[in-house]
């Protein structure tokens, strides 16, 4: 019998435990103004 089809979504219900270092980087990722950042440094 052929394996049955992946669900879509399914990958991430059984995705494992966010890491500490996942949830840090998430973390800046939100606090962090990059564009801001990204756009004073591009000059040089």
């Amino acid at each position: 019998m052929p394996k049955q089809p992946a669900i879509p979504g399914l990958r991430d219900a059984m995705k494992k435990k966010v890491t500490r270092r996942e949830q840090f980087l998430a973390e800046m990722d939100a606090v962090v103004p990059w564009g801001r950042l990204l756009a004073l440094i591009a000059p040089h």
